[in-house]
């Protein structure tokens, strides 16, 4: 059994065969066009107008400020150091024990600063912490 080399009529054919490429493609076409204005369809309604209400929210969450020197604020009233911190968000907790706290921090305010004051909300037992930053 002898190799016989190709003829130009036998040669392998070296283009790609996109038939089969463009009959996907317009198969993807006409889904996307029969199922594009079915996407687009909404039921309208009516909907009836109230008057405005808002939630009746006895449980403020408690507010601790950090000012630019460092100085603490509990709900606008001044704090003297971490330990009355912590004694007081104690009390708060006792009080409600769903309640979150959001910290407001001055931006030249140190992190480690940052850093003691959520370690001691840590270890008051609250575990709703939210910083508080401007929308610039």
């Amino acid at each position: 059994m002898a190799f016989k080399p190709q003829s130009e009529e036998e040669s392998a054919l070296s283009e790609i065969n996109v038939t089969p490429l463009v009959d996907v493609m317009l198969v993807l076409v006409i889904i996307l066009l029969v199922t594009a204005p079915l996407v687009t369809q909404s039921v309208h309604v009516k909907l009836p107008k109230t008057v405005e209400t808002s939630a009746d929210r006895t449980d403020q969450p408690l507010q601790v400020d950090i000012d630019a020197k460092g100085q603490l604020t509990l709900n606008k009233q001044p704090i003297a150091d971490l330990a009355a911190l912590e004694a007081a968000l104690k009390v708060e907790l006792a009080k409600n024990p769903e309640i979150g706290l959001h910290l407001y921090a001055d931006q030249n305010v140190i992190y480690a600063k940052v850093a003691e004051v959520m370690a001691s909300v840590q270890h008051a037992g609250i575990a709703k912490l939210s910083f508080v930053t401007l929308e610039q």
